[in-house]
């Protein structure tokens, strides 16, 4: 694992564990409302988004929302053999049993696979993030691996204190299309790959 990254995770953890529970629910509030005001959230047929843990923009208000204007939600479980995400179509809470790393998850007895090529928006979450789309997860490089094979539009919902200067990138990083936070929504700047130049 980057040292560095580490770092910077650490400390962006920690700042976030000193806010104020009241201030933090209102501006997760603010983040979602700016969200669902969004042409992103408008023309989102399915859903992809992680329910949050600890001082993660809160999730269930928006898959609640989702549910309410008849979008598909579809939540993933983790494979730790490697490393990968399946999505699950989510119709209740009562579908989700505590699963790896402590996150809630589709129950798959109870659920229908969802094919990564039908989520039409899929929210990314992260502990820092630069304006270039980058973001410093926990570390287990699922989404990174998830996101190399997906082509629906990608959002990562954040505090902006939880914005840096640079993340350091490493070979296998994979950026997202957009960063919403409390006070703006910023569209990232895609370099060409080599398959457009």
């Amino acid at each position: 694992m980057n040292l560095q990254k580490q770092k910077i995770r650490n400390q962006i953890l920690h700042e976030m564990e000193q806010i104020d529970e009241t201030l933090f629910t209102e501006k997760c509030k603010k983040v979602r409302n700016r969200l669902f005001d969004s042409d992103l959230w408008k023309n989102t047929k399915t859903l992809g988004i992680t329910l949050s843990i600890g001082r993660e923009i809160e999730t269930m208000a928006i898959i609640t929302r989702a549910w309410a204007e008849k979008k598909r939600v579809a939540v993933p479980k983790c494979d730790p053999s490697d490393r990968s995400l399946h999505f699950y179509k989510l119709d209740s809470f009562r579908q989700l049993e505590s699963g790896y790393f402590g996150l809630m998850e589709p129950i798959t007895e109870k659920t229908r696979a969802v094919d990564k090529h039908a989520i039409d928006l899929l929210i990314v979450p992260g502990v820092g993030f630069d304006l270039n789309g980058y973001r410093i997860g926990y570390g287990g490089g699922y989404y990174d691996r998830f996101l190399q094979r997906f082509s629906g539009l990608t959002v990562s919902l954040l505090l902006q204190m939880q914005l840096i200067d640079a993340v350091p990138v490493e070979e296998h990083d994979q950026n997202v299309d957009w960063l919403i936070t409390e006070d703006n929504s910023y569209q990232v700047k895609k370099a060409m790959n080599e398959k457009e130049k």
